[in-house]
């Protein structure tokens, strides 16, 4: 039973964590997110928020620099701590100015931006682990 609610039979890896972590929250973020904006960008421009007051066109370009192409870092592991650093501040902008710091259940809710600023946040401080293009290209991770 102590095996059990150990876990001793799952191998520990913070190398295996970090790559699960940044899969989850990089693929999510692109492909529920990201590419939508990229595709409809248009349609966006003009009912998105302007929280950081610089415009439709800027606003929207660097949210889809944030979700496509920072969400495709992060999970091959490329510039990886810059890439979530982006997106942690992306998520915290989201979260405190346009739904207004509320973690209440609903469509308007900040509860999903507060926990991928969360997770990339972790990201951030842990670095990509060993699983990174840059490891392999003697680059920061």
């Amino acid at each position: 039973m102590k095996k059990l609610f150990q876990l001793s039979f799952v191998p520990r890896s913070t190398d295996f964590a970090l790559l699960l972590l940044r899969a989850w929250l990089g693929i999510t973020l692109f492909f529920n997110h990201g590419i939508d904006k990229l595709i409809h960008h248009a349609s966006y421009s003009g009912h998105l928020p302007d929280p950081l007051g610089i415009g439709a066109q800027a606003n929207l370009a660097l949210i889809i620099f944030a979700e496509v192409l920072c969400s495709a870092l992060v999970v091959i592991g490329f510039a990886t701590r810059f890439a979530a650093l982006v997106l942690t501040i992306e998520m915290l902008v989201a979260f405190f100015c346009v739904h207004h710091h509320v973690l209440a259940p609903g469509q308007w809710s900040g509860e999903l931006a507060f926990l991928y600023a969360a997770g990339f946040a972790t990201i951030v401080f842990a670095g990509g682990g060993r699983f990174v293009v840059c490891n392999k290209t003697n680059l920061p991770a």
